[in-house]
């Protein structure tokens, strides 16, 4: 049982330095992922802009085709009033007349409203490209920090992460449930604690399961956190067996 108790603590030891590596770097992935989010979307924006621009233009365009289309059709029928025979063909002329007149009016106001549009998409795509150099900055930035970090501690954490599968192959499955059962219920992942003056995590263990602990031939669990309380000799060992 020793040994089971030993390969628990070992494993402990592990997830322990892993997690504070973990800590090392931090909020900054998940600050990452935000960040590269916003510069989807401020990209997206900027295209918004971008083809709302080219729409304008195209539209601008066709605006000024059709008021030259209705000039000249206008034009036309002004000419034909000049050698109309009765004042049935010089009225139809006048609707005409009238009626293109009103597209001119509708095309021409519509035109205008493009342009004040068009001379505000510029500014505002500038603006949207300013916010998005920031943020690309910002994710530069970010990222250098968590690679530096990654450099820093990749090399340990390797190291770790094959000691720990060593340590799983040798460990029962059943107890190997049992820890990983536990330090997934737990928020700071401390599913095995050593046993110090009589506390476990500083809470007073009652004297016959210091006793117990002591002993170092069966597994025990502390009732008021859950955890497995070993003697401290064991993560003792561990830090020369791991060396860590």
């Amino acid at each position: 049982m020793e040994e089971v108790l030993q390969q628990l603590a070992n494993l402990q030891y592990i997830d322990s330095r892993i997690d504070e590596l973990t800590q090392l770097r931090g909020d900054l992935p998940e600050e990452i992922l935000d960040i590269e989010t916003d510069i989807n979307r401020k990209e997206a924006k900027i295209k918004r802009l971008e083809e709302e621009k080219k729409e304008l233009q195209v539209e601008k365009d066709n605006l000024a085709l059709e008021i030259k289309d209705a000039q000249n059709k206008m034009d036309k029928y002004e000419e034909q009033q000049m050698s109309v025979r009765n004042n049935r063909e010089y009225d139809a002329l006048t609707k005409e007349i009238e009626s293109q007149k009103q597209v001119i009016e509708n095309a021409q106001s519509r035109k205008e409203e493009v342009e004040k549009r068009l001379e505000q998409v510029d500014p505002e795509i500038e603006v949207a490209q300013e916010q998005l150099e920031e943020v690309q900055e910002l994710h530069q930035e970010k990222k250098e920090n968590l690679d530096k970090v990654v450099k820093e501690t990749e090399e340990e954490e390797e190291m770790l992460i094959k000691k720990r599968e060593e340590v799983e192959e040798d460990i029962s499955k059943r107890y190997l449930r049992s820890y990983k059962r536990l330090r997934n219920g737990l928020s700071n992942g401390l599913a095995v604690v050593p046993m110090e003056k009589g506390a476990a995590l500083g809470m007073a263990l009652p004297p016959q399961t210091q006793v117990e602990v002591r002993h170092k031939n069966k597994i025990i669990i502390d009732e008021n956190s859950g955890r497995i309380v070993v003697h401290p000799s064991f993560f003792k060992t561990a830090k020369k067996q791991l060396s860590l």
